[in-house]
């Protein structure tokens, strides 16, 4: 039944909703709407000049409505008065075919036309840093090893505390938190959910993290590689597919006894077909698992001051191994080690049910699997593609992927593309200090 966001106001005492969408770039853009006037903005939408947003359009174009998804309606645990509401984009009554959450819906509709329902769960890593961005805020947080350190975690306890009981208030299943590899790095995880929920909790769940962390005086930042020679901000997705929705679901299609090295490892035949979609289209699924230039500091990274990166650099699975892009830590589902903190929490799992739609129309093999320590022996591994080095390089792979572009969308992909390649040109184009330090006396 459809919640009416009017009787929703009076019952929670709600004055105030952010209605919300996420442009191509991840930036969450809202109006704040009172509740009086919500009855409306349920209907027809809240009106929006896309072009003033990081999506493909001009200033002649007309009105983009975000209309909200009443389901997601999200009172704020920290200021109770406001409501957020994740919206759909639409224009001239049709949905904006390049908006990245009805890119979500779309292929979730057609992965549910061939009796599959994809549910993630995904651990979303940040830093704690100073106001300004450029240190990191405890002094004390020095360890050459920081991860599980209970002194530090303690020392961020109201922070950490303040998000975790959020969470259980709003029914997340928040289950543990964590400091981890990096100095003043923290992750909280909560109950996987279908791809859509997953994917509006993930994006309401960077907005309350920076929101509680400015309310203690810090600035929290999901940045892929906001300090250098330290561990970098994932957001690891684990991957199911269930023969139904929500509490419906009975059947974990990816769990049964299939073939092979899949097969000795948990997978089903048609969870063995999802991941080699996967790994076929892995380099060009790094153009949206790992949208910025910072991003290829992270998965391309020497040895941090920890040891290890915890990040991939080459397409290759396993079982339970932490040093590839894909691990399949026990029957039923696996973890995509490849996302960053940076990735639209919306074309994450877009991107996800996407290649492995691929994978299973084609019956696309994942190749053999490698079991060993990927950081001490990697370069044992003959014939696996290495990940793209720099955002360019992404672009360019995903520009190729014919199959994959027309996945999620012909009119999304052009846009994408679009936009992303005038960011690097931004960047190439920006002379930095590096550049004079090692080229003003040549």
């Amino acid at each position: 039944m459809t919640i009416d966001l009017a009787a929703y106001a009076k019952e929670k005492g709600v004055k105030y909703f952010m209605i919300s969408f996420t442009d191509l770039f991840g930036g969450q853009r809202a109006k704040l709407v009172p509740a009086e006037a919500i009855a409306d903005m349920q209907e027809d939408g809240a009106g929006f000049a896309g072009f003033a947003t990081y999506l493909d359009l001009t200033p002649a174009h007309p009105d983009m409505l975000a209309v909200p998804d009443p389901s997601s309606v999200i009172q704020l645990p920290w200021k109770p008065e406001v409501a957020w509401v994740a919206g759909d984009c639409v224009m001239e009554g049709e949905d904006v075919a390049q908006a990245p959450r009805n890119v979500l819906r779309r292929l979730i509709a057609e992965a549910a036309d061939e009796g599959m329902h994809v549910k993630t769960g995904i651990e979303a890593e940040f830093f704690l840093l100073t106001p300004e961005g450029d240190e990191i805020s405890d002094p004390f947080d020095t360890a050459d090893k920081p991860c599980y350190d209970q002194q530090a975690v303690m020392r961020r306890y109201d922070v950490v505390r303040e998000i975790c009981d959020y969470m259980l208030e709003l029914g997340w299943g928040p289950y543990q938190n964590d400091h981890e590899d990096a100095n003043g790095q923290f992750e909280m995880n909560w109950e996987f959910d279908d791809a859509l929920r997953t994917a509006d909790k993930h994006s309401f769940f960077k907005f309350m993290t920076k929101s509680v962390a400015e309310k203690h005086g810090y600035r929290a930042t999901f940045m892929p590689k906001p300090v250098e020679g330290l561990t970098g901000n994932g957001c690891h997705a684990h991957i199911s597919v269930w023969d139904a929705p929500g509490s419906q679901s009975k059947v974990n299609i990816f769990a049964g006894e299939g073939e092979g090295q899949t097969g000795e490892v948990g997978l089903s035949e048609r969870g063995k077909h999802f991941l080699g979609g996967i790994m076929k289209h892995a380099s060009a699924l790094a153009a949206i698992t790992n949208p910025t230039v910072n991003s290829y500091k992270r998965i391309n990274a020497p040895r941090t001051m920890s040891g290890a990166t915890w990040a991939p650099n080459t397409v290759t699975w396993t079982g339970n191994n932490r040093t590839h892009m894909v691990r399949v830590p026990g029957p039923g589902r696996f973890e995509l080690r490849l996302p960053d903190g940076a990735v639209n929490p919306y074309l994450l799992q877009a991107v996800i049910i996407a290649a492995g739609l691929s994978g299973i129309r084609s019956e696309a093999d994942p190749g053999k699997r490698h079991d060993i320590d990927m950081y001490a022996e990697g370069h044992k591994v003959r014939g696996a593609p290495r990940l793209p080095l720099n955002m360019l390089d992404a672009l360019r792979a995903y520009d190729r992927d014919k199959g994959l572009k027309e996945a999620m969308g012909e009119e999304f992909s052009a846009a994408y593309l679009k936009l992303k390649q005038d960011e690097w040109n931004a960047f190439v184009s920006h002379f930095s200090t590096w550049e004079k330090q090692n080229t003003l006396d040549i």
